[in-house]
């Protein structure tokens, strides 16, 4: 089974904030959370780069690792999802990460900000696929209709890919072997434990 991941090539990112849009918007995200973001690293000085950043799924999770209740799981093609049911909203997943992709869903006292909320990689939950409790708890189930996530799908540029792992590394290297030049795939190899060769 394929290996689902997300690259963003950040010299094509014009954070134009599509990604988040589409996000928010498919899966019906309270206000408040943000499942993709996008961030400038070095804004308005040279070398500045935007990434869209959500969760990674990464090869070994750290959020899974540190879970006390072990609600992080990982699917037959390697989303790593939680169960909301499980979750008790320690908070441990989200310093754990290094993408800072779990988030409380309120702001307040420890114990009333609510379960942790994260990119699904439009793949739902627990539930049986493309139910109503599923949808309310998780967002639209777009892997189960044969889709890509929304924010891949959305992304004017192409800057952000999500698939088979295999088939990005491919476009990504005839990308930079094109353009002469590549500012890296970033998070790829924190959150795979790999290096992309171009």
């Amino acid at each position: 089974m394929a290996r689902m991941k997300f690259l963003c090539d950040s010299d094509r990112c014009i954070e134009c904030n599509a990604c988040v849009t589409a996000c928010k918007n498919e899966h019906e995200v309270p206000w408040g959370i943000n499942r993709r973001r996008v961030v400038t690293i070095n804004d308005g000085k040279a070398g500045e780069r935007s990434i869209s950043m959500a969760c990674m799924h990464c090869t070994d999770a750290p959020c899974a690792a540190v879970c006390p209740t072990s609600c992080f799981y990982t699917t037959a093609d390697a989303i790593v999802l939680h169960d909301k049911d499980t979750c008790i909203g320690c908070g441990y997943c989200f310093y754990a990460c290094p993408f800072g992709a779990p988030q409380y869903p309120r702001v307040g006292n420890f114990g009333t900000r609510g379960k942790m909320d994260k990119c699904t990689y439009c793949a739902g939950g627990p539930q049986a696929d493309n139910v109503a409790a599923e949808y309310t708890q998780y967002g639209a189930n777009r892997i189960a209709e044969g889709k890509l996530p929304i924010c891949a799908e959305m992304c004017s540029t192409k800057a952000l890919l999500a698939g088979d792992g295999e088939m990005i590394a491919t476009i990504y290297r005839e990308r930079v072997q094109k353009r002469g030049y590549g500012a890296g795939a970033w998070g790829w190899r924190t959150a795979y434990k790999e290096t992309l060769s171009v």
